[in-house]
């Protein structure tokens, strides 16, 4: 259900301590945000931030970043996020398209889309968030070593992103069209919109695919 505007979601979100104001200046140097040096995790539509509240909280050893467009649900995810006090946590208020003018070229470890808008009309398909447009994209910013999680409620999307990796050459590691009665459901954290599928009995589609590398 989308949520309702709220006029003051924007300025909260210039005020917020988790929130990165002027990202682009960090481009390369996010090892410099954190207190630690670790592998950067990003999550690509963080939503209400509940995925993002439990991964910081039980990986320390790992900086997280979540992206979201919309401030709404942004401002509820930073709140989140806030109430963890976890210092490896940060929130970007941005637009996917804008990823390389915040991270430098192999500076993140793993990408996660979850639950993203499937477009589920063909004339649409350019929007997805796996359309080769956007690999090219994570291809570009991914470490040698790192890989891309989905997870989806949608078999279009699903099908959609397992062609376009495919075709694109990157390497599927872990794939399933029903991850919580698969193997892979051991480590896996929930989402607020995966939680609502699997209590619905929907099968929640999931992958996980690692970047191509130039011969």
């Amino acid at each position: 259900m989308r949520l309702r505007r709220n006029p003051l979601a924007k300025q909260r979100l210039r005020d917020h301590p988790l929130v990165v104001q002027d990202p682009e200046q960090l481009c390369g140097k996010w090892k410099t945000v954190f207190p630690l040096e670790q592998p950067l995790h990003v999550e690509l539509g963080t939503g209400k931030g509940q995925f993002l509240a439990k991964a910081s909280s039980l990986y320390p050893d790992r900086n997280w970043i979540g992206v979201e467009r919309v401030e709404e649900p942004l401002l509820q995810a930073v709140k989140k996020g806030g109430q963890t006090e976890n210092t490896n946590l940060r929130y970007l208020w941005l637009d996917v398209n804008d990823l390389p003018t915040v991270f430098a070229p192999g500076e993140v470890s793993r990408f996660y889309l979850h639950f993203s808008d499937p477009w589920p009309k063909s004339r649409h398909s350019k929007r997805r968030l796996t359309h080769r447009h956007f690999l090219q994209i994570y291809q570009l910013l991914l470490a040698d070593s790192g890989d891309l999680i989905l997870k989806t409620d949608s078999e279009i999307l699903f099908q959609f992103s397992l062609d376009e990796f495919t075709e694109l050459g990157w390497n599927i590691i872990e794939q399933t069209t029903d991850l919580h009665q698969s193997p892979f459901r051991e480590n896996n954290i929930t989402t607020e919109y995966e939680d609502k599928f699997v209590s619905q009995g929907l099968p929640i589609y999931y992958l996980r695919v690692k970047k191509p590398l130039s011969p």
